[in-house]
């Protein structure tokens, strides 16, 4: 007999298994336009939004002891384990009556990738990559961050190497299994988001569209 933790995490993964939820990963570097995008995509294509990091602090604020355990690593400087964040993640996915998430600023990095496939059983569907030169991020970030401590140069390109670092071979493992699709995320927010409605758009809906617009010529 297996002990009362490991009856409740095969109860997950049969609820996970059973829900088949589609998740798509969406990364990308500080100031890239992933949330806004996000809020698009939920807008019109009816996927659910979830943040790694609003998870985290919601879970914080609810003052419980895995909360408070949270607080007290992010206080001292350490990493959140991959594990408490994955829970999370699942407990948000099998309480939201809808089979398509968008997880947003996670994995962010490759001991994070593993431990989500290896816990969850699932793997994305894509990863949503938002590709954005250093120095358009950094324009944006100083504009959006005015007044803010972290609106200095050198706090921002720390976070971008952190990203370089970390998030880049978690973008390079899926590229190599065919699930990345890279949106160029310098150009204007409307501009944007016409390349991401062409990989949300079900083939059926592009096909008729195609047939309109010829017929309109």
């Amino acid at each position: 007999m297996g002990s009362a933790a490991e009856s409740a995490t095969m109860t997950t993964h049969r609820s996970l298994a059973e829900k088949k939820p589609t998740v798509v990963f969406v990364l990308g570097g500080p100031g890239s336009g992933k949330g806004t995008q996000c809020a698009n995509i939920v807008e019109h294509f009816g996927y659910t939004h979830l943040s790694a990091g609003d998870l985290l602090r919601e879970e914080i604020k609810s003052g419980s002891e895995n909360g408070t355990m949270i607080q007290t690593m992010i206080k001292e400087g350490k990493i959140v384990p991959s594990e408490v964040t994955i829970k999370l993640l699942e407990k948000a996915i099998l309480g939201i009556d809808n089979d398509k998430f968008l997880i947003d600023g996670f994995p962010r990095n490759e001991e994070n990738r593993a431990a989500f496939e290896a816990v969850t059983k699932i793997e994305p569907e894509l990863v949503l990559f938002f590709d954005c030169p250093e120095e358009e991020m950094e324009r944006r970030l100083l504009c959006r961050n005015q007044g803010r401590e972290d609106d200095n140069i050198e706090t921002i390109r720390k976070r971008f190497k952190v990203f370089l670092d970390s998030s880049l071979p978690v973008v390079e493992y899926y590229a190599a299994k065919g699930k990345v699709k890279k949106i160029d995320a310098s150009k204007p927010v409307q501009e944007v988001f016409a390349a991401v409605k062409t990989i949300f758009t079900p083939k059926d809906d592009k096909a008729a569209n195609n047939v309109k617009e010829s017929h309109g010529k």
